[in-house]
């Protein structure tokens, strides 16, 4: 297998002291699985523009562990096109290059953080051959679990005088900000968010609530008075398992809980970490707004509205509220997924320590869920009810989702298994089962976000005396639509935080 990677992966990789030492862990997995590193001749002269003699000398011998692809795809017609739809710059057509050589079958993957690159594969249908750094290390953890050697524990609520700040994971922020060991062990009383490998931190985030009185005198444009949740740190080190996803999650639980109108933080774009830190925050509604002035810098801004508002067909930006002119489902999952898939929504007679976030999947916002019901009509913005079956006493609502988009039209097994593999609760293998189970019902796919955990649990029993379900014959499987009145009276009963649902 060929492995193509950005010049700028390459740059950091091989820089002095690499800015993102994630990169190390990228070409651990591409060693261990024995592929081959390849780089495109436009990295090369790229590298050769370099105007510090001894840092072109360094490079130059450095290159030499990379195989550079020794001949250059002709353009092809459909890559050509998409060149003159989207390239501006020199660098955006050598991108083009890199890209022309995935479509054309010259290498198996590439492998970049640039979203214009990302943008023009969608475009090219060979998503799924274009990755990320996190995107890459999802694919090969989860095809590859004999070959994972560390275990990711649950995020869980630490004092700050607790975590050791002489661990590697936090030299960044000593390096980024002038005084932060001072910070640190002034906030010994405080509450942290850690996630540790063994003993080892590798996600760390700080959540500060600020009222309207709170002066911004180093932010401009300065701040209008409003309730607002600071995002104080907020650094995942341990690629692969969609923490940052796992993170973000608590954050929007956090400000609703203090029912501010925005959020924000701000960032050093120093790194290949930030950067992709910063392409997350904007997928879920995050907006530059300004700069931070201090003695360690100028950081960039950048503001989450929080304000009760709903965009339909980009639901993400707007997550986790939920319009009530959407259309409901009941939807039903298995209890043998069920908790997997949403290991928020675990029911009291059920272990936590069996769900040990190291899966992708389960820190993941974004899920995957097949189905084959009959019911295929749900699109972007509708609200899915998820429903763990078990009978007349033991089937529960857990979970409220949001549709993100559907897909029922799949072209072929290796396509399926592509479309699901990194968000959803099953294996490679249990996917090409699910799709050749029944050759004339071929599963279709609903991306959904996973967004609120219902306070009070209420059994199909009760849903039967609500007359939400007829009976027990009738309970859902797959989904099943509900009325706006069934849905009000099961936010009711199950005592939801109604202020998700924006009228």
């Amino acid at each position: 297998m060929k492995v193509l990677l950005d010049t700028n992966i390459v740059i950091h990789r091989e820089t002095n002291i690499p800015l993102h030492r994630g990169i190390g862990h990228l070409f651990r997995w591409i060693d261990n699985l024995n592929y081959k590193k390849c780089i495109h001749q436009v990295t090369v002269d790229e590298i050769n523009k370099l105007k510090n003699e001894e840092k072109l000398k360094g490079f130059s011998i450095k290159l030499q562990s990379y195989n550079v692809l020794p001949t250059t795809a002709p353009l092809n017609p459909l890559v050509q096109a998409i060149s003159k739809k989207h390239d501006v710059t020199d660098k955006d057509v050598n991108d083009t290059k890199l890209l022309n050589e995935v479509y054309c079958g010259r290498v198996d993957f590439l492998i970049t953080e640039d979203r214009k690159i990302h943008l023009k594969a969608t475009e090219l249908g060979i998503e799924d051959r274009v990755f990320t750094i996190d995107a890459f290390l999802e694919k090969v953890t989860s095809e590859n679990p004999q070959l994972t050697d560390y275990k990711v524990l649950s995020v869980r609520k630490e004092y700050f005088g607790n975590i050791d700040l002489r661990e590697k994971f936090f030299e960044t922020f000593k390096e980024d900000y002038k005084g932060f060991e001072e910070w640190f062990n002034r906030k010994s009383d405080e509450i942290a968010y850690v996630c540790r490998s063994g003993h080892k931190v590798v996600a760390f985030l700080y959540l500060k609530f600020e009222d309207e009185n709170e002066p911004y005198p180093d932010i401009q444009p300065t701040f209008p008075r409003k309730r607002r949740l600071k995002v104080g740190s907020f650094k995942v080190a341990l690629n692969g398992y969609k923490l940052g996803e796992r993170l973000l999650r608590i954050i929007f639980d956090n400000a609703l809980r203090f029912a501010v109108e925005e959020i924000y933080l701000t960032i050093f774009p120093k790194r290949i970490e930030q950067e992709r830190l910063v392409g997350l925050l904007e997928d879920f509604g995050f907006k530059y707004h300004g700069i931070k002035t201090s003695e360690s810098g100028e950081e960039q801004v950048y503001v989450r509205d929080f304000s009760r508002s709903v965009s339909i067909n980009e639901p993400k930006t707007t997550y986790p509220y939920m319009s009530n002119r959407a259309t409901k489902y009941l939807v039903s999952i298995k209890p043998e997924y069920h908790t997997s898939l949403l290991p928020d929504s675990i029911l009291r007679t059920e272990s936590p320590e069996n769900f040990v976030e190291n899966e992708p999947f389960r820190n993941a916002i974004s899920k995957v869920f097949i189905s084959r019901s009959f019911e295929r009509s749900l699109k972007p913005g509708d609200i899915v009810v998820l429903y763990r079956t078990g009978g007349y006493y033991e089937s529960v609502v857990t979970t409220l989702g949001i549709v993100e988009n559907v897909i029922t039209s799949v072209e072929d097994e290796q396509h399926f298994v592509s479309l699901c593999r990194k968000r959803s609760v099953f294996s490679d293998d249990e996917l090409i089962k699910w799709w050749n189970a029944q050759a004339q019902n071929r599963p279709f796919i609903i991306n959904f976000l996973y967004a609120y955990s219902f306070p009070k649990r209420i059994n199909l029993k009760r849903l039967i005396e609500l007359g939400i379900v007829h009976d027990i014959e009738s309970a859902p499987r797959g989904f099943k639509q509900i009325s706006d009145d069934a849905f009000k009276t099961i936010l009711l009963e199950t005592k939801s935080d109604e202020s998700l649902i924006v009228d």
